[in-house]
């Protein structure tokens, strides 16, 4: 999905902010996920899976420049295809989520990932929202939704929420210098109110009950041949029967 006018406010200090939290959180959690097919859903311009290390990675989204071109409720995709999902703020700027999280559930294998970032109501951003949401700038026009709530729409479709993290504590002001200064409050605010900070990020693993892993039919001979093997030392290893057996 495509949010208008979301590259502009990137580029300011509040925007260049949130968005060097977001990269490095998303570096952190994204180089440890293997597999081979990964997708970025919304936010083309930015590449949240520099890190990563599956083969195939691309981004996907409606009427921007992408690798494919589709909207996040109706994703093109086969079932069970891909083992990476990253949606970077598409839940709160659409229409449908629950919809776009069925898609994202169908189109991932078992034990594949969803990682979700998104805007805090519970936070000084929360705040500045309250005041700012009816003027319809991004990013205030958003339906903030809590790190909570999400986790159980995740949890209601069968995902094992693994990993939860927030950040940027500073208060939303527009200029950089005073950004600068407020940033005393990440480190305050990890350690002593660390779920209200302004963004947050939830990483999903996809779990299908009752899933058997089907074994290589050579560990079967193995187990076979070493069940088998007493029984040869037991008569002197010469395949001779003993007398009890005659």
């Amino acid at each position: 999905m495509s949010i208008p006018g979301l590259s502009d406010w990137l580029a300011t200090p509040q925007g260049r902010y949130l968005l060097e939290w977001e990269q490095a959180a998303f570096d952190q959690l994204v180089a440890d996920l293997f597999g081979y097919n990964a997708v970025q859903i919304g936010m083309a311009g930015l590449d949240f899976l520099q890190a990563n290390r599956m083969p195939f990675r691309f981004r996907c989204t409606w009427s921007e420049t992408a690798d494919v071109l589709a909207k996040a409720h109706a994703l093109p995709f086969a079932t069970a295809s891909l083992d990476l999902v990253l949606l970077p703020h598409v839940l709160e700027f659409s229409e449908q989520p629950h919809q776009v999280l069925r898609e994202v559930e169908r189109v991932l294998v078992p034990e594949g990932s969803v990682i979700v970032s998104g805007l805090n109501p519970f936070s000084l951003w929360g705040l500045r929202r309250v005041g700012a949401c009816r003027s319809g700038v991004v990013p205030w026009q958003g339906q903030y939704r809590s790190a909570m709530r999400i986790k159980d729409w995740l949890t209601l479709l069968g995902f094992e929420v693994q990993a939860g993290r927030f950040g940027c504590y500073a208060p939303a002001v527009s200029s950089a210098k005073w950004l600068e200064r407020w940033r005393v409050l990440d480190r305050a605010g990890a350690r002593w109110w660390p779920v209200c900070g302004a963004g947050y990020m939830l990483h999903g693993v996809k779990r299908v009950q009752g899933m058997r892993l089907i074994t290589p039919k050579w560990r079967e001979e193995r187990r076979s041949a070493k069940a088998l093997s007493p029984v040869a030392q037991r008569n002197g290893g010469n395949g001779e029967m003993s007398k009890s057996e005659e």
